[in-house]
């Protein structure tokens, strides 16, 4: 049975359901794994959201930045931006069974020796640490505190992980690792402003992947959230975010062979 891994689809709902068919015509038993960022700016978040957690056991998905901006929104923490398409989610008659589904599902999955996380990993954290703090993350979104755990976990300090963080900074670091890191200095100190591509690292940084002595490299990591990176494989790395929301591709990658399946996506949003 093979194992495909989905790219951020972000409200695409017709890319997302062309791109499962071309996966079932070639793999009807497959199970699949998305990598996040399943809402937001596309014109279908609901049906999308819907689909997803209609795949039941499976599909396994972990949780991106705009995952967990919806939750934010729904829960008056944060306001909408001008580029929101969540109306349609947070006015459904499924709504609060949707939204406790999304915040129980993980931000790190570690599956036959490749790890999915939505953005990165920090250089200094191995796969099990890597899974240890994302546990650390879901408990707290899980549990009774959830609310709490959202309103603090907005901001971009620390900046920089350490073993010996402590209480919301040690939650919001492994968050903006998990979901939001590009670019870092060797130490791991993140560079959250620049979203471009590989040629405009700032001096001193790298995309966290060429970071040196990356205790992540004896795992397969997977990850989306950079759209201007585009696909990219190599031997221990797959870079999945296509960019479908702007009107780039919807990417599948099949982890036993790495075959790919694309779908060509219509342009939904406009970059700036």
């Amino acid at each position: 049975m093979n194992t495909y891994v989905i790219g951020d689809i972000q409200g695409c709902q017709r890319p997302l359901l062309e791109l499962m068919a071309r996966i079932d015509a070639v793999s009807p038993t497959s199970t699949t794994l998305f990598a996040g960022d399943l809402v937001n700016r596309g014109p279908d978040s609901l049906a999308a959201l819907r689909t997803v957690k209609g795949l039941g056991k499976r599909a396994r998905t972990v949780l991106g930045n705009h995952d967990l901006h919806l939750l934010a929104v729904s829960q008056g923490i944060r306001p909408m931006h001008r580029s929101d398409t969540l109306d349609d989610i947070l006015h459904a008659p499924d709504r609060d069974a949707l939204l406790d589904w999304l915040r129980r599902q993980p931000l790190a999955i570690l599956q036959d020796g490749h790890l999915l996380v939505h953005a990165g990993v920090a250089p200094q954290w191995s796969a099990a640490q890597t899974l240890d703090l994302a546990h650390e993350v879901e408990t707290a979104l899980r549990g009774p505190h959830w609310v709490d755990f959202l309103r603090a976990m907005y901001g971009n300090t620390p900046e920089r992980w350490d073993d010996a963080l402590t209480g919301a900074d040690r939650l919001r670091c492994v968050v903006n690792i998990l979901t939001r890191i590009r670019f870092c200095a060797p130490d791991g100190t993140m560079d959250f402003a620049t979203k471009e591509g590989l040629a405009n690292a700032l001096p001193g940084t790298s995309p966290w992947f060429d970071a040196p002595q990356r205790r992540s490299e004896d795992v397969t990591v997977i990850f989306g959230h950079w759209s201007t990176l585009g696909l990219l494989q190599r031997p221990n790395l797959i870079a999945l975010d296509t960019g479908c929301v702007w009107g780039g591709k919807l990417t599948a990658v099949c982890l036993e062979d790495r075959s790919v399946i694309q779908i060509d996506c219509p342009q939904c949003q406009k970059p700036g």
